[in-house]
């Protein structure tokens, strides 16, 4: 069982390309997109609320067969921290054996996550590529981290929030039906461009 979460504050191709990707490997039997609320590493001003990023994550997922969106995160305390997460969901799906799935800009910050080194000793740790982030895992670990042999998708949720704020087209940065919800919600007209 993967667990790929995130602000998907939107949600973009890219998310959606590492997971059909991660999919068609055969290594996981389901991938669940685990909509964050509250990213402890992030600023919140700039998010679109909870229900409107889990409605866009939920146009994707149910386009990549083994994909789901999830919401488990909602009923947490916040901010979300992943090992509080995987303790939740190890405690609720026993049954299940969990795999955290993160890009490289989150592994080169590893050791700034609460409980990191407790996340590598009890939980699998996928990592996939990022442009400009070399992955580099230790002999120790390699049981536990691996590298996902996955194409380098450079779109950030950054620049999608940039480019609707400087009423720019996402053609291709998001899915249609995601674009169209944005536009229809009229998110991210006005974000800070720092």
């Amino acid at each position: 069982m993967g667990i790929f979460g995130g602000s998907f504050n939107p949600i973009h191709n890219g998310h959606a390309i590492i997971a059909s990707h991660i999919m068609r490997q055969g290594v996981l039997d389901q991938l669940w997109l685990m909509v964050s609320p509250q990213n402890p590493l992030k600023q919140s001003h700039e998010l679109a609320s909870e229900v409107d990023r889990l409605r866009m994550t939920e146009l994707v997922s149910r386009h990549i067969q083994g994909v789901i969106t999830s919401a488990f995160e909602f009923q947490l305390p916040r901010p979300s921290y992943t090992i509080d997460t995987l303790n939740a969901l190890q405690q609720k799906f026993p049954q299940h054996e969990f795999h955290l799935v993160i890009g490289a800009d989150n592994w080169a910050e590893w050791d700034r996550w609460r409980a990191h080194d407790e996340i590598v000793e009890r939980f699998h740790v996928m990592v996939y590529p990022r442009l400009g982030h070399d992955v580099i895992i230790p002999a120790a670990l390699a049981e536990r981290v691996t590298l996902i042999d996955a194409p380098v998708i450079e779109i950030s949720s950054t620049a999608v929030r940039q480019l609707i704020a400087n009423g720019q087209q996402v053609k291709y940065y998001v899915p249609d039906d995601v674009e169209q919800y944005i536009i229809n919600k009229n998110l991210y007209q006005h974000q800070d461009n720092d």
